[in-house]
C-alpha cells in the first residue's frame, strides 16, 4: 500500500478499507492525517463554525447486571446503594436545565432486571406531558436490547413503541469495541456488536436519529478499531435516504481509574494526545459517510480537543450540566457555556448552541451560567 495514494483517495470521500485504515495508522504522520481529515471536515461542515450543546445526563437508575470491568457506576439490584429516579427529582433537573439554557436530557440507565418496556414508555410520557419543550436523547442499543429481552420482543416493535411514548433520538451508548472478543472480556453482560448494530439499523428504518461512539485504549487490537469504524460506515450506507442515521461519531479514551479493568487486570489508559487526534482525524477520513465527529473534551481536556477541531472534529459536544459514569472512572475536565465558547473561539472557530439534530439554537437571552460544584 502507498501512504500517499490512500490519502488521495481519502479526500475524494472513499471508502478506504480495514486493511488501509490500520496502513495509515501505522504509517501516515499525524500532521498529513490532520490536513486530510480538516480539508474533508471544510467540505462536509464549510460554515467555520464548531457546534457545542447544552443538556444534561441524567440516570434513570444506577442498577444494573451487565457487570461491565470499566464502569464505577453501578451498582448490584439490591445493593444500599442502588436506585430509580423518581419523578421529582426529575423536575428538579429538569427545570435546573431550563434555566441553564438546556433543551434535552441524555437519560441512560443500566440494565435493571425488573424494568421493562412500560416502565421507560410510561417514564417518557410523563416527562413530555409536564415540559412539552423537553428533548429526549434516551437510553442505547445495549439497554433497548435488554428490554427486548426481559419482554420477548423485537427491536423494532420495542423502537415504536419508544419512539411513540416521546424518544426523540437514540444515543450511541455501550458500543465501546464492538468485536465480541472485547465485549467477552470488558461487557459480557451486554448484547454483542452486531446486535449493537441491529439495533440501530432497526432505528434507522424508523427515522430514530442516532449517534455512534467509540471506546478504545483498553484491550483491543488496531484492527479491532477500524474493524468497528467499517461496520458503523456500513449500518451508514444502509440507512434510508431520508433519515439522519447516525449523524454523529464520538470516540473517546478508556478511564481507568478504579476500574475492575486496571485493578484485576492491569489495563490503564496509555492514550497520548497524539494518539487521540490520530484517532479523531481517522475517524473523519474512515467515516465519511457521517457528518459530524465530534471531539471528547470531557475524556482528553480542553488543549487537546481544541487541536482535534484542526484534525476532522466539527463538534464540540455538550457542557454535561450532569454527568456521572464516565466521570465515575476518572474524567476530571468540565465546562460553563461561557468557557466552552471561549475555548471554541481561542481555536480560531465560531462556536454554535446546537439541539441533538444538530439544529442551530440562539443563545438564550437570559442565559443563568452553570455554577461547577462535582
Amino acid at each position: 500500500m502507498n501512504t500517499a495514494d490512500l490519502l488521495h483517495r481519502a479526500l475524494h470521500f472513499d471508502f478506504l478499507s480495514l486493511e488501509e485504515g490500520v496502513h495509515l495508522y501505522h504509517n501516515a504522520d499525524t500532521a498529513s492525517l490532520m490536513f486530510v481529515a480538516n480539508e474533508l471536515r471544510k467540505i462536509q461542515v464549510p460554515s467555520g463554525k464548531v457546534t457545542w450543546q447544552i443538556d444534561r445526563n441524567v440516570n434513570t437508575t444506577n442498577v444494573c447486571i451487565a457487570n461491565c470491568k470499566f464502569c464505577n457506576f453501578f451498582r448490584r439490584p439490591g445493593h444500599e446503594e442502588s436506585y430509580i429516579t423518581d419523578i421529582e427529582t426529575y423536575k428538579v433537573k429538569i427545570e435546573e436545565t431550563f434555566r441553564l439554557g438546556g433543551d434535552q436530557l441524555l437519560l441512560q440507565g443500566g440494565h435493571h432486571p425488573d424494568l421493562g418496556l412500560a416502565f421507560y414508555a410510561d417514564l417518557f410520557k410523563k416527562l413530555k406531558e409536564l415540559y412539552t419543550d423537553l428533548k429526549l436523547h434516551a437510553l442505547g442499543p445495549p439497554e433497548i436490547a435488554h428490554v427486548a429481552k426481559l419482554e420477548g420482543m423485537s427491536h423494532t416493535e420495542v423502537l415504536k413503541t419508544l419512539k411513540a411514548a416521546g424518544m426523540d433520538s437514540l444515543p450511541g451508548a455501550g458500543a465501546e469495541i464492538l468485536n465480541d472478543r472485547v465485549r467477552r472480556l470488558i461487557s459480557k453482560g451486554k448484547c454483542g456488536g452486531q446486535e449493537w448494530l441491529d439495533v440501530m439499523r432497526a432505528c434507522h428504518q424508523l427515522d430514530i436519529t442516532t449517534s455512534a461512539t467509540m471506546m478504545f485504549g483498553h484491550v483491543e487490537t488496531i484492527e479491532e478499531r477500524f474493524e468497528h469504524l467499517v461496520w458503523i460506515r456500513q449500518v451508514q450506507s444502509e440507512k434510508p435516504a431520508d433519515t439522519n442515521g447516525f449523524l454523529a461519531f464520538i470516540p473517546w479514551p478508556f478511564q481507568d481509574d478504579g476500574t475492575l479493568l486496571k485493578r484485576l487486570r492491569g489495563i490503564s489508559n496509555t492514550v497520548t494526545a497524539d494518539e487521540y487526534i490520530r484517532m479523531i482525524a481517522l475517524s473523519r477520513i474512515m467515516l465519511p459517510n457521517i457528518k459530524n465527529i465530534q471531539a471528547s473534551w470531557l475524556t482528553v481536556g480542553k488543549t487537546t480537543a481544541q487541536l482535534c477541531l484542526h484534525a476532522g472534529a466539527n463538534d464540540f459536544g455538550s457542557i454535561m450540566i450532569e454527568e456521572n459514569v464516565v466521570s465515575a472512572a476518572g474524567a476530571p475536565h468540565r465546562f460553563t457555556a461561557k468557557g466552552i465558547q471561549q475555548s471554541i473561539r481561542a481555536a480560531g472557530f465560531e462556536p454554535q448552541l446546537r439541539g441533538q439534530k444538530y439544529n442551530y439554537r440562539d443563545l438564550p437571552e437570559h442565559l443563568e451560567e452553570q455554577v461547577i460544584t462535582y
